[in-house]
Protein backbone atom coordinates (compact mmCIF):
# COMPACT_ATOMS: atom_id res chain seq x y z
CA UNK A 1 0.00 0.00 0.00
CA UNK A 2 1.40 3.42 -1.04
CA UNK A 3 0.79 6.35 1.24
CA UNK A 4 0.82 9.76 -0.43
CA UNK A 5 2.83 12.40 1.41
CA UNK A 6 1.80 15.16 -0.93
CA UNK A 7 5.38 15.45 -2.27
CA UNK A 8 6.41 13.91 -5.63
CA UNK A 9 8.66 10.88 -5.48
CA UNK A 10 12.26 11.09 -6.76
CA UNK A 11 11.22 9.03 -9.78
CA UNK A 12 8.30 11.35 -10.49
CA UNK A 13 10.59 14.36 -10.21
CA UNK A 14 13.04 12.75 -12.62
CA UNK A 15 10.24 11.96 -15.06
CA UNK A 16 9.02 15.53 -14.83
CA UNK A 17 12.48 16.92 -15.56
CA UNK A 18 12.84 14.54 -18.51
CA UNK A 19 9.45 15.52 -19.94
CA UNK A 20 10.30 19.21 -19.53
CA UNK A 21 13.63 18.71 -21.25
CA UNK A 22 11.96 16.88 -24.12
CA UNK A 23 9.38 19.63 -24.39
CA UNK A 24 12.07 22.33 -24.47
CA UNK A 25 14.05 20.33 -27.03
CA UNK A 26 10.96 19.99 -29.19
CA UNK A 27 10.35 23.72 -29.07
CA UNK A 28 13.99 24.41 -29.85
CA UNK A 29 14.13 21.85 -32.64
CA UNK A 30 11.04 23.07 -34.46
CA UNK A 31 13.03 25.84 -36.18
CA UNK A 32 15.34 23.21 -37.64
CA UNK A 33 12.57 21.66 -39.74
CA UNK A 34 12.37 22.51 -43.44
CA UNK A 35 9.38 24.01 -45.22
CA UNK A 36 6.44 21.70 -45.87
CA UNK A 37 6.86 22.44 -49.57
CA UNK A 38 9.99 23.58 -51.41
CA UNK A 39 10.55 27.34 -51.34
CA UNK A 40 9.54 28.90 -54.64
CA UNK A 41 9.79 32.56 -55.64
CA UNK A 42 9.13 32.23 -59.38
CA UNK A 43 6.71 29.54 -60.53
CA UNK A 44 7.08 27.47 -63.75
CA UNK A 45 4.95 30.02 -65.62
CA UNK A 46 7.34 32.83 -64.72
CA UNK A 47 5.18 34.51 -62.07
CA UNK A 48 6.47 35.80 -58.75
CA UNK A 49 5.35 33.98 -55.62
CA UNK A 50 5.76 35.87 -52.35
CA UNK A 51 7.54 34.26 -49.40
CA UNK A 52 7.71 35.98 -46.03
CA UNK A 53 11.10 34.44 -45.17
CA UNK A 54 13.00 34.86 -48.42
CA UNK A 55 12.97 38.16 -50.31
CA UNK A 56 13.25 38.10 -54.07
CA UNK A 57 16.78 38.94 -55.31
CA UNK A 58 17.02 42.24 -57.13
CA UNK A 59 16.66 42.41 -60.89
CA UNK A 60 20.35 43.03 -61.57
CA UNK A 61 21.38 39.92 -59.65
CA UNK A 62 18.78 37.82 -61.46
CA UNK A 63 19.81 39.12 -64.88
CA UNK A 64 23.47 38.35 -64.19
CA UNK A 65 22.59 34.87 -62.95
CA UNK A 66 20.38 34.29 -65.98
CA UNK A 67 23.31 35.09 -68.30
CA UNK A 68 25.30 32.42 -66.48
CA UNK A 69 22.34 30.08 -66.88
CA UNK A 70 22.41 30.54 -70.65
CA UNK A 71 26.14 29.80 -70.66
CA UNK A 72 25.62 26.74 -68.47
CA UNK A 73 23.10 25.22 -70.86
CA UNK A 74 25.45 25.82 -73.80
CA UNK A 75 28.32 24.22 -71.90
CA UNK A 76 26.24 21.10 -71.29
CA UNK A 77 25.18 20.85 -74.92
CA UNK A 78 28.72 21.36 -76.21
CA UNK A 79 30.22 18.86 -73.77
CA UNK A 80 27.72 16.22 -74.85
CA UNK A 81 28.67 16.82 -78.47
CA UNK A 82 32.36 16.46 -77.61
CA UNK A 83 31.66 13.11 -75.95
CA UNK A 84 30.04 11.85 -79.14
CA UNK A 85 33.09 13.03 -81.09
CA UNK A 86 35.42 11.14 -78.77
CA UNK A 87 37.01 14.28 -77.36
CA UNK A 88 35.74 13.69 -73.83
CA UNK A 89 35.89 10.30 -72.15
CA UNK A 90 32.75 10.89 -70.11
CA UNK A 91 30.40 13.75 -69.28
CA UNK A 92 27.80 13.76 -66.49
CA UNK A 93 25.35 16.34 -67.80
CA UNK A 94 23.58 18.82 -65.54
CA UNK A 95 21.03 19.73 -68.23
CA UNK A 96 17.95 20.91 -66.35
CA UNK A 97 19.95 21.45 -63.15
CA UNK A 98 21.84 24.54 -64.30
CA UNK A 99 20.02 26.81 -61.85
CA UNK A 100 21.50 24.81 -58.97
CA UNK A 101 24.93 25.01 -60.56
CA UNK A 102 24.84 28.76 -61.10
CA UNK A 103 23.40 29.59 -57.69
CA UNK A 104 26.02 27.49 -55.89
CA UNK A 105 28.79 29.55 -57.48
CA UNK A 106 27.13 32.97 -57.32
CA UNK A 107 26.30 32.98 -53.59
CA UNK A 108 29.97 32.51 -52.60
CA UNK A 109 32.70 35.10 -52.13
CA UNK A 110 36.06 34.57 -53.83
CA UNK A 111 37.55 33.64 -50.44
CA UNK A 112 34.92 30.95 -49.84
CA UNK A 113 35.37 27.35 -50.93
CA UNK A 114 33.27 25.21 -53.27
CA UNK A 115 33.40 21.41 -53.12
CA UNK A 116 31.74 20.04 -56.28
CA UNK A 117 30.79 16.59 -57.51
CA UNK A 118 31.51 15.08 -60.92
CA UNK A 119 28.23 16.56 -62.22
CA UNK A 120 29.01 20.12 -61.22
CA UNK A 121 31.13 21.24 -64.19
CA UNK A 122 28.91 24.26 -64.82
CA UNK A 123 29.27 25.36 -61.18
CA UNK A 124 33.07 25.13 -61.38
CA UNK A 125 33.17 27.15 -64.62
CA UNK A 126 30.76 29.70 -63.11
CA UNK A 127 33.25 29.96 -60.25
CA UNK A 128 35.75 31.37 -62.75
CA UNK A 129 37.82 28.31 -63.66
CA UNK A 130 38.86 28.03 -67.32
CA UNK A 131 36.54 25.57 -69.15
CA UNK A 132 39.40 23.56 -70.63
CA UNK A 133 40.98 23.17 -67.21
CA UNK A 134 37.67 21.95 -65.81
CA UNK A 135 37.22 19.39 -68.60
CA UNK A 136 40.75 18.00 -68.32
CA UNK A 137 39.66 15.40 -65.76
CA UNK A 138 36.67 14.31 -67.86
CA UNK A 139 38.93 14.04 -70.88
CA UNK A 140 40.79 11.29 -69.06
CA UNK A 141 43.93 13.07 -67.94
CA UNK A 142 45.74 12.15 -64.73
CA UNK A 143 45.01 15.37 -62.84
CA UNK A 144 42.05 17.58 -62.03
CA UNK A 145 43.13 20.25 -64.51
CA UNK A 146 43.12 23.29 -62.25
CA UNK A 147 44.74 24.53 -59.06
CA UNK A 148 42.16 24.16 -56.26
CA UNK A 149 43.92 26.70 -54.04
CA UNK A 150 43.95 29.37 -56.76
CA UNK A 151 40.21 29.17 -57.30
CA UNK A 152 39.14 27.98 -53.84
CA UNK A 153 37.40 25.15 -55.66
CA UNK A 154 38.16 21.53 -54.85
CA UNK A 155 38.67 18.98 -57.65
CA UNK A 156 35.49 17.40 -58.94
CA UNK A 157 34.90 14.25 -56.90
CA UNK A 158 33.85 11.01 -58.54
CA UNK A 159 33.42 8.87 -55.37
CA UNK A 160 30.12 9.66 -53.71
CA UNK A 161 30.21 11.92 -50.63
CA UNK A 162 33.96 11.83 -50.03
CA UNK A 163 34.21 15.55 -50.81
CA UNK A 164 31.84 16.31 -47.94
CA UNK A 165 34.43 15.21 -45.39
CA UNK A 166 37.08 17.30 -47.09
CA UNK A 167 34.71 20.29 -47.11
CA UNK A 168 34.11 19.98 -43.39
CA UNK A 169 37.85 19.75 -42.78
CA UNK A 170 38.49 22.97 -44.69
CA UNK A 171 35.65 24.71 -42.85
CA UNK A 172 36.96 23.54 -39.49
CA UNK A 173 40.50 24.70 -40.32
CA UNK A 174 39.19 28.10 -41.44
CA UNK A 175 37.29 28.46 -38.18
CA UNK A 176 40.38 27.59 -36.13
CA UNK A 177 42.34 30.25 -38.04
CA UNK A 178 39.68 32.84 -37.34
CA UNK A 179 38.80 33.34 -41.00
CA UNK A 180 35.35 34.26 -42.36
CA UNK A 181 35.47 31.53 -44.99
CA UNK A 182 32.29 29.64 -45.80
CA UNK A 183 32.37 26.26 -47.51
CA UNK A 184 29.58 25.06 -49.80
CA UNK A 185 29.62 21.30 -50.31
CA UNK A 186 27.58 19.87 -53.17
CA UNK A 187 26.24 16.33 -53.47
CA UNK A 188 23.41 14.37 -55.05
CA UNK A 189 20.56 12.44 -53.47
CA UNK A 190 22.49 9.18 -53.84
CA UNK A 191 25.32 10.55 -51.70
CA UNK A 192 22.97 10.91 -48.73
CA UNK A 193 22.94 7.12 -48.48
CA UNK A 194 26.70 7.02 -47.90
CA UNK A 195 28.40 6.80 -44.52
CA UNK A 196 30.59 9.79 -45.39
CA UNK A 197 27.44 11.91 -45.56
CA UNK A 198 26.59 11.04 -41.96
CA UNK A 199 30.13 11.58 -40.72
CA UNK A 200 30.44 14.95 -42.45
CA UNK A 201 27.14 16.31 -41.13
CA UNK A 202 27.73 15.00 -37.63
CA UNK A 203 31.24 16.50 -37.42
CA UNK A 204 30.06 19.80 -38.89
CA UNK A 205 27.27 20.10 -36.34
CA UNK A 206 29.31 19.02 -33.31
CA UNK A 207 32.15 21.42 -34.12
CA UNK A 208 29.78 24.14 -35.36
CA UNK A 209 31.68 24.82 -38.59
CA UNK A 210 30.69 27.24 -41.39
CA UNK A 211 29.59 24.81 -44.09
CA UNK A 212 26.45 24.57 -46.24
CA UNK A 213 25.55 21.09 -47.49
CA UNK A 214 23.74 21.44 -50.81
CA UNK A 215 21.91 18.33 -52.00
CA UNK A 216 20.73 18.32 -55.61
CA UNK A 217 17.90 15.82 -55.44
CA UNK A 218 17.43 14.92 -59.10
CA UNK A 219 15.28 11.87 -58.29
CA UNK A 220 17.80 9.18 -59.27
CA UNK A 221 21.12 7.80 -58.03
CA UNK A 222 22.01 6.47 -61.48
CA UNK A 223 19.13 3.98 -61.80
CA UNK A 224 17.97 3.91 -58.16
CA UNK A 225 14.93 6.15 -57.52
CA UNK A 226 14.74 8.22 -54.37
CA UNK A 227 11.96 6.07 -52.89
CA UNK A 228 14.40 3.17 -52.73
CA UNK A 229 16.99 5.27 -50.88
CA UNK A 230 15.06 7.06 -48.16
CA UNK A 231 11.61 7.12 -46.59
CA UNK A 232 12.22 10.40 -44.76
CA UNK A 233 9.65 13.13 -45.51
CA UNK A 234 12.43 14.83 -47.45
CA UNK A 235 16.21 14.71 -47.52
CA UNK A 236 16.24 18.12 -45.81
CA UNK A 237 14.52 16.51 -42.81
CA UNK A 238 17.72 14.56 -42.17
CA UNK A 239 19.31 17.79 -40.91
CA UNK A 240 17.35 17.81 -37.65
CA UNK A 241 18.98 14.54 -36.62
CA UNK A 242 22.30 16.37 -36.51
CA UNK A 243 20.99 19.50 -34.83
CA UNK A 244 21.24 21.75 -37.86
CA UNK A 245 18.50 23.48 -39.86
CA UNK A 246 17.28 21.98 -43.11
CA UNK A 247 15.50 23.71 -45.98
CA UNK A 248 13.84 22.64 -49.20
CA UNK A 249 13.90 24.72 -52.36
CA UNK A 250 12.63 24.41 -55.91
CA UNK A 251 15.84 23.45 -57.69
CA UNK A 252 14.57 24.80 -61.03
CA UNK A 253 13.81 28.25 -59.58
CA UNK A 254 16.95 30.36 -59.90
CA UNK A 255 15.53 33.17 -57.74
CA UNK A 256 14.61 30.84 -54.87
CA UNK A 257 17.98 29.10 -55.03
CA UNK A 258 19.84 32.41 -54.78
CA UNK A 259 17.69 33.45 -51.83
CA UNK A 260 17.81 30.18 -49.87
CA UNK A 261 21.47 29.35 -50.51
CA UNK A 262 22.44 32.96 -49.94
CA UNK A 263 20.71 32.95 -46.55
CA UNK A 264 22.42 29.68 -45.59
CA UNK A 265 25.84 31.05 -46.58
CA UNK A 266 25.33 34.25 -44.60
CA UNK A 267 24.12 32.26 -41.61
CA UNK A 268 27.33 30.24 -41.69
CA UNK A 269 29.45 33.38 -42.13
CA UNK A 270 27.85 34.96 -39.06
CA UNK A 271 28.89 31.98 -36.93
CA UNK A 272 25.51 30.23 -36.73
CA UNK A 273 26.94 26.91 -37.92
CA UNK A 274 26.12 24.44 -40.69
CA UNK A 275 22.88 23.85 -42.57
CA UNK A 276 21.45 21.50 -45.17
CA UNK A 277 19.64 22.69 -48.31
CA UNK A 278 17.82 20.22 -50.55
CA UNK A 279 17.03 21.35 -54.09
CA UNK A 280 14.24 19.46 -55.84
CA UNK A 281 15.22 19.14 -59.49
CA UNK A 282 15.49 16.49 -62.21
CA UNK A 283 18.21 14.94 -64.32
CA UNK A 284 16.84 15.45 -67.82
CA UNK A 285 19.54 13.40 -69.56
CA UNK A 286 21.24 10.11 -68.81
CA UNK A 287 23.51 9.71 -65.79
CA UNK A 288 26.49 9.85 -68.16
CA UNK A 289 27.04 8.98 -71.80
CA UNK A 290 27.62 5.37 -70.63
CA UNK A 291 24.13 5.12 -69.12
CA UNK A 292 20.91 3.94 -70.78
CA UNK A 293 18.26 5.84 -68.83
CA UNK A 294 15.41 4.14 -70.73
CA UNK A 295 16.06 1.01 -68.67
CA UNK A 296 14.70 2.61 -65.49
CA UNK A 297 12.47 5.54 -66.52
CA UNK A 298 10.16 6.44 -69.37
CA UNK A 299 10.26 9.36 -71.76
CA UNK A 300 6.89 10.39 -70.32
CA UNK A 301 8.55 10.79 -66.91
CA UNK A 302 11.13 13.12 -68.41
CA UNK A 303 8.59 15.11 -70.41
CA UNK A 304 6.74 16.04 -67.21
CA UNK A 305 9.72 18.16 -66.20
CA UNK A 306 10.09 20.05 -69.48
CA UNK A 307 7.65 22.83 -68.44
CA UNK A 308 9.68 23.35 -65.26
CA UNK A 309 12.87 24.17 -67.18
CA UNK A 310 14.87 26.75 -65.17
CA UNK A 311 16.01 28.61 -68.27
CA UNK A 312 12.52 29.10 -69.71
CA UNK A 313 11.14 30.06 -66.31
CA UNK A 314 13.65 32.83 -65.60
CA UNK A 315 13.53 34.10 -69.19
CA UNK A 316 9.75 34.51 -68.94
CA UNK A 317 9.99 36.25 -65.58
CA UNK A 318 12.68 38.71 -66.68
CA UNK A 319 10.87 39.50 -69.95
CA UNK A 320 7.72 40.17 -67.94
CA UNK A 321 9.56 42.82 -65.91
CA UNK A 322 11.21 44.31 -69.02
CA UNK A 323 14.59 43.45 -67.55
CA UNK A 324 15.41 41.24 -70.52
CA UNK A 325 14.95 42.01 -74.21
CA UNK A 326 15.92 40.41 -77.50
CA UNK A 327 19.19 42.34 -77.71
CA UNK A 328 20.31 41.11 -74.30
CA UNK A 329 19.25 37.57 -75.21
CA UNK A 330 21.37 37.71 -78.34
CA UNK A 331 24.32 39.07 -76.38
CA UNK A 332 24.09 36.32 -73.76
CA UNK A 333 23.82 33.66 -76.46
CA UNK A 334 26.85 35.10 -78.29
CA UNK A 335 28.90 35.12 -75.08
CA UNK A 336 27.94 31.50 -74.44
CA UNK A 337 28.91 30.55 -77.98
CA UNK A 338 32.38 32.03 -77.47
CA UNK A 339 32.89 29.63 -74.56
CA UNK A 340 31.51 26.71 -76.57
CA UNK A 341 33.91 27.48 -79.45
CA UNK A 342 36.78 27.71 -76.98
CA UNK A 343 35.85 24.27 -75.67
CA UNK A 344 35.67 22.83 -79.19
CA UNK A 345 38.97 24.29 -80.32
CA UNK A 346 40.78 23.30 -77.16
CA UNK A 347 39.53 19.73 -77.01
CA UNK A 348 39.92 19.15 -80.74
CA UNK A 349 43.63 19.94 -80.47
CA UNK A 350 45.71 16.78 -80.31
CA UNK A 351 47.53 16.31 -77.03
CA UNK A 352 51.21 15.38 -77.12
CA UNK A 353 51.70 13.56 -73.83
CA UNK A 354 55.11 13.14 -72.23
CA UNK A 355 55.38 9.48 -71.18
CA UNK A 356 57.85 10.43 -68.46
CA UNK A 357 55.03 12.22 -66.63
CA UNK A 358 53.88 8.77 -65.54
CA UNK A 359 56.59 8.90 -62.89
CA UNK A 360 56.65 12.62 -62.09
CA UNK A 361 54.01 12.90 -59.38
CA UNK A 362 53.72 9.47 -57.76
CA UNK A 363 56.03 10.15 -54.81
CA UNK A 364 57.91 13.22 -53.64
CA UNK A 365 61.05 11.11 -53.92
CA UNK A 366 61.03 8.27 -56.43
CA UNK A 367 61.42 4.74 -55.14
CA UNK A 368 64.15 2.51 -56.62
CA UNK A 369 61.47 0.57 -58.49
CA UNK A 370 60.13 3.75 -60.12
CA UNK A 371 63.64 4.84 -61.05
CA UNK A 372 64.19 1.49 -62.71
CA UNK A 373 60.91 1.65 -64.61
CA UNK A 374 61.56 5.24 -65.71
CA UNK A 375 65.00 4.27 -66.99
CA UNK A 376 63.52 1.33 -68.88
CA UNK A 377 60.95 3.63 -70.51
CA UNK A 378 63.60 6.18 -71.47
CA UNK A 379 65.61 3.40 -73.11
CA UNK A 380 62.60 2.15 -75.09
CA UNK A 381 61.74 5.66 -76.24
CA UNK A 382 65.30 6.40 -77.32
CA UNK A 383 65.40 3.23 -79.40
CA UNK A 384 62.10 4.19 -81.07
CA UNK A 385 63.49 7.62 -81.93
CA UNK A 386 66.60 6.02 -83.34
Amino acid sequence: MTISTGNPSPQAMADSRRDAAHSDAGATASHLLPSNVPVQLVDPDGHHRHDDRYPLPDGGALLDAYARLVTGRRINDQANALVRQGRLAVYPSSHGQEACQVAAAVVLETTDWLFPTYRDTVAVIARGVEPLEVLTLLRGDWHSGYDPCEHHTAPQATPLATQLLHAVGVAHASKLRGEETVVLAMCGDGATSEGDFHEALNFAAVFHVPVVFFVQNNEYAISVPLKNQSVAPSLAHKAIGYGMPGERVDGNDLAALLAVLGAAVERAREGAGPSLVEAHTYRMQAHTNADDATRYRTQEDVEKWVPRDPLTRMRTYLHGLNLLDDDAEARFAADAEVIAAYMRDGLNAEVQPDPQELFAHVYARRTPQLEEQAAQLRDELSRQDG
